[in-house]
């Protein structure tokens, strides 16, 4: 019998959700000494970068890698543009934990398990095998905050939230304003909302909800959880706040290493890296306007350019790393390459992220504002341009700004609700790059970088709080 508590951990479809929830696997293994089987769940559709990702890290012997059994996806499921993202990702997630009584039953019932915000039919299976369950919110403790109040605003606002007069106050934290909203709580008639409200409605089944984030990075929400009368009374499980947990590695392709060679021989700070995560895309009209603001600015940057869409923001998201006819050349301005040769270096589709915001000459990161990436560049002191696309990204990029202090957000032009023109881009890349803002938010992210460090430190909050749970594992399994 293995002496080390046995943890499974459920990620959901999606580099954000996997990768995250990878890395906090690793910590379990490395530093508080669990057995941990990650499970995924799989489709009959393949998944590129999923599969580059898990073949190319470097897994500890005490982690291993689960799949269930593959869930047979209806294509129509997949392309139809009119299915939204989070409802293909509850339909697949929900054929797939099917099979997770026999999974877990088969690795022998594990001390506990740890399961995606999104996938919370886990707490019926683990209830009926008395098996703990706790939830990792892959977002902010501002987001887990809204998560655990949405019931409540549900059952008490009869109108859509948009229609609202004033913010939406939730208890002890930041005013959300309506326009600020992820698109699922936008209307409550479509398939997204219920599914949102369905898995955020059973967050109380919990044993307790890790989230990634600290104590420095969000104090009033992560005190607002813990002390409010509101959160108190639901009753809300412990909160126990671990980040920053980001990627710690990355293979790097020969396009990479290229690219990183140009970066060496650019001065400390002095490149803008512009990317919209794994599965960010941009209209053609709005790709057009950042080429010709990245190329106005006269900063030197790194662009990661993906084929333009028209449909959603969340472009890639189901095939990430997939190689589809992406020669960036196709989908920019005439002559853009040529004019920026030197100053700029444009990559198709993907780039190792983490290494680049770790470079000394990375000095800003235009952001779509997902989690994991406000993270990363934070840990690595990078200032951000804040470009929210889907999710709860809006919500990020005003916290970002507004409470945090170390990103610029471009504004729209009058009466232009959809793109942003060549010479805000202009003005906010230049700004975070030399501009006395950017100076102020820099020295920001700076302090915030050393306190990310000191919370994983073996003292530090976030390690206490993974800590304490880890020991409370290992009491009940001995």
């Amino acid at each position: 019998m293995n002496r080390k508590p046995h943890v499974a951990v459920l990620p959901n479809l999606g580099l954000g959700h996997l990768i995250p929830q990878l890395e906090f696997a690793k910590r379990l293994v490395v530093h508080h000494g669990i057995h941990v089987s990650l499970l995924l769940i799989t489709t009959n559709e393949p998944s590129p970068a999923q599969d580059q990702l898990l073949s190319s890290s470097h897994l500890p012997p005490d982690l291993h890698i689960v799949p269930l059994p593959p869930v047979e996806v209806d294509k129509k499921i997949i392309n139809d543009g009119d299915v939204l993202v989070l409802t293909r990702l509850c339909v697949i997630t929900d054929h797939s934990l099917r099979s997770l009584k026999s999974v877990l039953i088969a690795l022998g019932k594990p001390n506990a398990l740890v399961t995606d915000i999104f996938a919370t039919q886990a707490f019926d299976v683990c209830k009926e095998l008395l098996i703990p369950t706790y939830v990792y919110v892959t977002s902010s403790a501002a987001f887990s905050a809204f998560m655990l109040y949405l019931p409540k605003l549900d059952s008490d606002v009869n109108c859509e939230f948009i229609d609202l007069p004033e913010p939406i106050q939730v208890p002890g934290c930041s005013p959300i304003r309506t326009q600020d909203l992820l698109d699922q709580a936008r209307n409550r008639k479509i398939d997204e909302y219920k599914w949102l409200l369905h898995h955020f409605s059973r967050l109380p089944l919990a044993s307790g909800i890790f989230v990634n984030s600290w104590k420095d990075l969000e104090p009033v929400s992560i005190k607002g959880i813990k002390e409010n009368p509101f959160f108190k009374q639901i009753p809300t499980p412990s909160i126990h706040p671990i980040g920053p947990i980001i990627k710690q590695e990355e293979t790097l392709s020969v396009v990479d290493v290229e690219c990183l060679k140009w970066l060496d021989k650019q001065p400390p700070d002095s490149v803008i890296f512009v990317t919209f995560g794994s599965g960010g895309t941009l209209s053609f009209e709005q790709q057009t306007e950042l080429a010709w603001g990245l190329e106005l600015s006269q900063q030197r940057f790194i662009w990661v350019v993906r084929k333009p869409t028209d449909s959603t923001g969340a472009g890639t998201f189901f095939n990430a790393g997939e190689a589809n006819e992406n020669d960036p050349k196709v989908y920019l301005p005439e002559g853009f390459l040529y004019r920026t040769q030197g100053v700029g270096f444009v990559v198709s589709s993907w780039a190792p992220q983490v290494t680049i915001l770790g470079h000394h000459s990375t000095g800003g990161f235009l952001s779509h504002c997902g989690w994991n990436s406000v993270l990363e560049s934070i840990v690595h002191g990078v200032p951000l341009v804040t470009w929210p696309l889907y999710a709860e990204q809006r919500m990020n990029s005003t916290m970002l700004v507004e409470d945090i202090g170390v990103a610029i957000k471009p504004k729209m032009e009058a009466g232009q609700q959809t793109i942003v023109g060549r010479k805000e881009i202009e003005r906010v890349v230049r700004m975070v790059m030399e501009g006395e803002e950017g100076k102020v938010i820099r020295s920001r992210v700076k302090e915030l970088k050393e306190s990310a460090t000191k919370a994983l430190d073996s003292s530090g909050s976030s390690y206490e709080s993974l800590s304490c749970v880890a020991n409370n594992w290992k009491a009940n399994h001995n």
